[in-house]
């Protein structure tokens, strides 16, 4: 385990430790960072600009946690349990493009999505959208590319878990009169619940610190938090303000890691018991 510790801890805990140490600097009259012990960068983050960027950052990604879960539980559900020897071949086809990289895809994503992008224009062809309908620019354009560019990491662990059931436990709630759906909801769903909850985990943490989708789909409006700290590096040349926002946002994303790691823990305690 010593090389993988070491790499660990030169190239990660040291750069998470020197973050850190930035985040409480200041800066020169030329924007250079300075190492100091100045606490007005986290009292900056009260400001009611920065926490409504905060906020947003925490709904966007919540709110891309649960699309993602409602439209790949059935994707999953049907390889898993019906796609017979095409399983492995449904998987590739899904996660194959994925390996793509994720600033074009997004890109790609951004022209589907255009205002004159097919889309739209199938839309406004069978009369759900106006000629002033648009996506781009707004909330649900950014949400789409964030559910677009994190959805297979949401697939893999809910077809997991789902391939590790019993699949004779369904068939005893369809034998014990349960419908479809009583049986989806009391048998299926608690069954495959540590597959949601690590899908929900993955989908989360790069949403919560994701800029591209509010960079390439949406507006001025709709910036993120990753945009924030962003721009703070490289245009506002005032890293230890971006690295006390990067703090912030390690400790929000710490908070969902530890939530998600408390409940497996409980959910294996009662699996024993």
């Amino acid at each position: 385990m010593l090389p993988g510790s070491l790499w660990m801890t030169a190239f990660l805990i040291g750069s998470l430790a020197l973050v850190a140490t930035l985040a409480f600097g200041t800066t020169d009259p030329l924007g250079n960072p300075r190492f100091g012990l100045n606490p007005e960068n986290f009292a900056a983050l009260a400001e009611p600009a920065y926490r409504a960027v905060m906020l947003r950052s925490l709904g966007y990604a919540l709110l891309t946690c649960v699309i993602c879960l409602v439209v790949a539980y059935p994707v999953a559900y049907a390889i898993a349990l019906y796609g017979g020897r095409f399983k492995t071949l449904l998987i590739a086809a899904i996660v194959v493009p994925f390996f793509a990289n994720y600033l074009v895809r997004m890109y790609g994503w951004s022209v589907v999505l255009s205002d004159d992008g097919p889309l739209l224009g199938v839309l406004r062809a069978i009369g759900l959208a106006g000629d002033g309908t648009r996506i781009l620019q707004t909330a649900p354009g950014v949400v789409a590319g964030l559910v677009y560019g994190f959805i297979v990491f949401m697939i893999i662990p809910l077809y997991a878990a789902l391939e590790r059931m019993d699949v004779s436990l369904i068939e005893a709630g369809r034998d014990l009169y349960g419908g479809p759906l009583r049986t989806f909801f009391h048998v299926t769903l608690p069954a495959t619940r540590q597959g949601a909850a690590a899908g929900c985990v993955l989908v989360f943490l790069p949403a919560m610190g994701d800029f591209v989708s509010a960079q390439l789909m949406g507006g001025p409006d709709q910036i993120m938090i990753g945009n924030l700290i962003q721009d703070k590096f490289f245009q506002g040349q005032n890293w230890p303000l971006g690295s006390a926002l990067t703090m912030l946002m390690m400790a929000v994303l710490f908070l969902g890691m530890l939530g998600y790691l408390r409940r497996t823990r409980k959910d294996e305690a009662e699996a024993v018991r």
